[in-house]
């Protein structure tokens, strides 16, 4: 397997707006692979400057599967939603989702 210095193996970039996503698999020093999910977000201060905004998952191998099915089933839910009166593919309006805070979880 071949990596570089900082352990990893593969990146993934995709562009999506304001946002950033990095989809990295690294490999730990046992050579397990796992995954890196980062969001980076541009904001700016107040004064002007940029600043980066970075939120980061780690996707252990045991919990690959897992992750891949919650993944599968809430685009396929999003799928049908689209079809029905209760969601509109082009619309920004987020009002239809209910809140959720971290606390909540």
């Amino acid at each position: 397997m071949e990596q570089d210095k900082n352990g990893e193996v593969y990146t993934k970039v995709v562009r999506a707006g304001k946002r950033t996503y990095f989809f990295d698999v690294k490999s730990t020093k046992g050579n397990d692979l796992y995954i890196t999910l980062t969001e980076s977000k541009k904001t700016h201060f107040n004064d002007g400057r940029e600043n980066y905004e970075k939120h980061k998952i780690f996707l252990y191998k045991e919990d690959f599967e897992k992750f891949r099915e919650g993944l599968d089933d809430v685009l396929s839910k999003i799928d049908s939603l689209r079809g029905t009166d209760n969601l509109n593919a082009n619309s920004d309006d987020s009002s239809t989702y209910s809140s959720v805070s971290f606390d909540d979880l």
